[in-house]
């Protein structure tokens, strides 16, 4: 059974998609994403860059790549591996500079391991994930219809 207070669950325009989160390797990051998405800042967001065999990219309220919440999140690099599932802070050339976007590993990306912060891992749905528009920018792209801690839905 997942901790209800780590889960979310994320509705997007092609499914569910349940994410367990793991404050034991990115506590800032799993604190961040559970404040934001109880102020319900992911709702509506896009899949703004979806890479083929790559990753999904979310979390921009812009939609461009370029917009977050704003405050900026210090590295909370691991050894965990960037495998299929594996959600992960995306971030600017600067360590320090993941905020409210993230990524989604269609396969495993080992260039990735130990230069970004390992936040989740997605443990139903990502048939769901595997569903959503590629592109860089996508054309009319899947969104996030909502996301929310698991503790909060009743």
């Amino acid at each position: 059974m997942s901790d209800p207070e780590n889960t979310l669950l994320i509705e997007t325009s092609q499914g569910p998609v349940k994410v367990e989160l793991r404050p034991d390797l990115a506590p800032v990051h799993v604190a961040r994403i559970k404040e934001l998405a109880r102020e319900g800042f992911y709702d509506g967001v896009v899949f703004h860059r979806v890479i083929e065999g790559f990753m999904a990219q979310t979390g921009d309220p812009e939609g461009t790549g370029r917009g977050g919440s704003g405050k900026k999140l210090k590295a909370e690099f691991s050894k965990e591996k960037h495998v299929r599932g594996t959600v992960s802070a995306a971030r600017a050339m600067d360590p320090d500079s993941a905020d409210s976007q993230f990524f989604i590993c269609f396969g495993d990306a080992p260039w990735l391991d130990g230069q970004y912060s390992v936040w989740g891992n997605v443990v139903e749905g990502m048939e769901n994930i595997d569903k959503i528009k590629r592109g860089e920018p996508v054309r009319d792209p899947d969104r996030i219809v909502s996301m929310k801690v698991a503790a909060d839905v009743a």
